[in-house]
């Protein structure tokens, strides 16, 4: 009767906490998400000195609740899970430690040029951002369209490499290091930051032929950024259009996207997910 209770218990902190399709699972990742951004700000609040002196202990308290927070629900996952070791050796696991324990060792260790690394890794907090967006249905379209796409993407992205290269090494050849560009990894350097239109300004072509080349680089540059945006958004609009033409033919699971194979099939055979009656 006990091991029912306790095995009870368990399924229902499991279904809170790992369940992002019931309503108290969606409620609790979205209040984590809330707690995340709350403390990342306070973070954030915290590295402008001016700031941290007015409110330092405001922020302290709020970063020990948040720390506390983050404490106890990284041990209720340990707790509800089949497998702890799957969690804990995880990535999100490993980020949720990694996030946590900075606090804590504030209080062991002194000395405030050791204590702006451990602020900065509470920071990892942010990543957990990524395991909340499953609940959200379009984040899976999404995924489908740059799944579809990374072959082209890859191509393309080996292509604009490539032109680097020579375009550098023309460069190279045309500017030379009486100009800045003391080599071709350099002038390389200077093509990606150029073609990507970031352009910080370190060097700069001299000659009159080099210019010529820099604005052709430049006028490119508009289409390197343009062409992934293109092959993501046709697939992503693809993806919609046959899911609309084949709404009728097949049944998909809301959660994963996953084709249902068995029509009579009451859960979803990848995430488990229950599916409605059609």
């Amino acid at each position: 009767m006990r091991a029912e209770r306790k095995r009870d218990w368990k399924s229902k902190l499991h279904e809170v906490i790992y369940g992002t399709h019931t309503p108290a699972g969606k409620l609790f990742d979205i209040a984590l998400l809330v707690v995340i951004l709350y403390s990342v700000i306070i973070v954030m609040l915290e590295s402008i000195p001016r700031i941290d002196r007015q409110y330092h202990e405001f922020l302290n308290i709020s970063e020990w609740i948040v720390t506390v927070l983050f404490t106890i629900e990284y041990i209720l996952r340990i707790i509800c899970i089949k497998t702890p070791k799957k969690y804990i050796f995880s990535f999100f696991g490993v980020i949720d430690f990694l996030s946590t324990i900075p606090k804590y060792l504030s209080v062991i260790i002194g000395g405030s040029q050791y204590m702006t690394a451990f602020r900065a890794l509470r920071l990892l907090r942010v990543f957990r951002i990524l395991k909340l967006v499953r609940f959200i249905g379009e984040s899976n379209n999404l995924l489908r369209a740059l799944r579809a796409s990374r072959t082209k993407i890859f191509v393309f992205v080996f292509f604009v490499l490539i032109l680097s290269v020579l375009l550098g090494t023309i460069m190279y050849l045309v500017e030379g290091p009486e100009h800045g560009f003391n080599s071709i990894p350099h002038s390389v350097y200077w093509t990606i930051v150029t073609l990507t239109t970031v352009g910080y300004g370190d060097i700069s072509p001299q000659t009159g032929l080099g210019q010529f080349i820099a604005t052709i680089i430049m006028i490119v540059g508009y289409g390197v950024i343009a062409v992934p945006t293109g092959i993501v958004s046709a697939e992503y609009v693809s993806e919609h259009s046959r899911k609309k033409g084949n709404k009728k033919k097949e049944r998909t699971c809301p959660e994963c996207g996953t084709i249902i194979v068995n029509k009579d099939a009451h859960y979803c055979r990848v995430c488990g997910f229950r599916l409605k009656d059609e």
